[in-house]
């Protein structure tokens, strides 16, 4: 699903414009990017978290040249789902 998909559906269940509905994501997005950028956690109950995981140093290899290379500790965006999100996938897609 693409953010386009997300537009038209949300458009089409709620009568909203999709210009509208269009803005309206990117300013969430615009918002969660934010908050993760400035060090904030963003909490979405019964949804998930948009959280930030810390990377440890570590030792990598650089196949070409064949010598170790130090990759240095980060951190990266993540989100980690509600516990309800996740047993609602759980129960509603099959295996494959």
């Amino acid at each position: 699903m693409t953010k386009a998909d997300i537009v038209s559906k949300i458009s089409d269940k709620s009568g909203i414009e999709k210009t509208d509905v269009l803005a309206t994501v990117e300013a969430f997005m615009t918002e969660v990017k934010g908050a993760l950028e400035n060090g904030d956690n963003v909490y979405l109950r019964g949804f998930g978290s948009f959280i930030i995981k810390t990377r440890a140093e570590k030792t990598g290899r650089n196949i070409s040249k064949n010598t170790t290379i130090k990759i240095p500790a980060h951190n990266i965006p993540a989100f980690k789902p509600a516990k309800t999100f996740t047993e609602g996938v759980k129960s509603k897609v099959a295996v494959k």
